[in-house]
């Protein structure tokens, strides 16, 4: 569009610039008509009146007539035939400029018969028309050019208004395919945008249904993690307690039957006696990791005091608890104790603390335990041991449908959080505690 504009806008400019010479040119030839007139009319008011100022037309028209030749020639200068009419006006000028010079000469040299008599002959109306026809001609030749230029001008117009409405059409077509590809795109990415919901939907279903079936995996295995913990503390409490109680009872009576003073005998006898004290000993730490008494006997809240009271002894460091009674299921209170166990065996192994605030209590409809410690914290601890332990931690809150967050800052401690749903407990459930009570 803007080519066709452009070169419509430089053809109309062409052509209107053609027309002005045109202009000029005509303007050129009624100049020397018009002034050889006016020389005429002044060469008669002159001979009639004698008054001077009569004749200052005739003085300025023969400089007018010699401009008006020269634009003129300027104008045809690329075209010889009309360059010699152009002559051939000047000749005839000129003849009629004598004539009126020669009849004014003889009026100012008080010839009035001459002057007289030279008006009445046909001379200076034969020289007039001779200025006449050739102006005629060339006024003929410019009108017919004129009107040419006019017919081009009016071409390149309508060549123009008819450009501008096809190149509309086409814009307009164009615009409408545009449209429709526009559609079909949009349509397109409609269709591929809702494809891909479907299939995220169907991916994210799955990955919700395949996390949900690990994470009932995951209680599985914890539950049966614990149950075998619970079956292989109940075992070493029946089977190993027994025989090493009943051990012990037969060195009793076998040390009381002897009645030696055999020092190797006593001292065999002593170190028996010891050593069987060692294994119940060890038999009870074992049971108490692989199930704690208090937490399976007395509840949540009292085997967290027990394992706080433990810890102070162990290390030093300062417990400050804060209980609220809580009701919930075996796992729950195994997976809280979990947390709480794994917290403080950390900040044992890595925190250097001086003190730790420990606390359980029930938000809403949710049971919390919150370790924290005035310890060295951490920034990063990806494949240490207490990163991995924290991360089963987590899995094992997580299964349970809760949450579990770590929250550390070198040099202003750690910060151990876990959040479970209240859950009833089954009192058919096997090794099922009693309820929690507040201290």
């Amino acid at each position: 569009m803007l080519a066709g504009a452009e070169w419509t806008y430089q053809r109309a400019l062409d052509s209107l610039a053609s027309l002005g010479a045109r202009d000029t040119a005509r303007n050129a030839i009624q100049t020397v008509m018009r002034r050889l007139l006016d020389m005429e009319t002044a060469q008669r008011g002159y001979l009639l009146t004698g008054r001077p100022q009569y004749l200052d037309p005739y003085q300025a028209a023969e400089t007018d007539i010699a401009h008006a030749i020269s634009r003129l020639r300027e104008h045809y200068r690329s075209d010889p035939d009309l360059l010699r009419l152009v002559d051939s006006l000047q000749e005839r000028a000129r003849e009629k400029t004598s004539e009126v010079t020669e009849t004014i000469a003889l009026y100012n040299a008080g010839s009035h018969a001459a002057w007289h008599g030279l008006m009445l002959t046909d001379i200076g109306r034969e020289k007039m028309e001779g200025v006449r026809r050739v102006a005629d001609v060339l006024m003929v030749t410019e009108e017919r050019r004129l009107g040419i230029e006019r017919a081009a001008i009016y071409r390149t117009l309508a060549a123009g208004h008819i450009g501008v409405y096809v190149l509309t059409l086409l814009s307009l077509l164009a615009y409408v395919f545009f449209l429709r590809k526009n559609a079909a795109l949009q349509t397109s990415q409609i269709e591929h945008a809702r494809h891909l919901q479907t299939e995220r939907d169907s991916l994210e279903s799955q990955v919700r249904l395949r996390t949900e079936e690990l994470a009932q995996l995951n209680l599985g295995l914890q539950e049966m993690r614990d149950g075998e913990r619970s079956g292989l503390a109940r075992a070493l409490h029946d089977d190993l307690g027994a025989l090493l109680t009943t051990a012990k009872l037969d060195l009793t009576r076998l040390r009381h039957s002897l009645h030696t003073t055999d020092p190797e005998v006593t001292e065999r006898l002593r170190h028996l006696s010891s050593s069987l004290d060692e294994g119940i000993g060890m038999k009870r730490r074992m049971m108490e990791e692989l199930m704690p008494s208090a937490l399976h006997n007395l509840g949540l809240q009292a085997a967290i005091e027990h394992r706080a009271t433990e810890f102070e002894q162990q290390t030093g460091v300062t417990i400050d608890l804060a209980f609220m009674p809580v009701t919930l299921d075996v796992p729950s209170e195994q997976a809280l104790f979990a947390v709480v166990q794994g917290a403080l065996s950390n900040v044992e192994r890595h925190a250097s603390a001086t003190i730790v605030s420990l606390r359980l209590a029930q938000e809403g409809i949710h049971a919390v335990v919150e370790v924290q410690d005035n310890g060295l914290g951490f920034a990063d601890r990806q494949g240490t041991t207490s990163a991995s332990g924290l991360r089963n931690l987590r899995h094992r809150i997580e299964s349970l449908g809760g949450q579990f967050s770590v929250h550390s800052v070198p040099g202003s401690g750690t910060r151990v959080m876990a959040r479970l749903p209240l859950r009833q407990r089954d009192p058919a459930q096997p090794g099922a505690p009693r309820a929690t009570t507040s201290g």
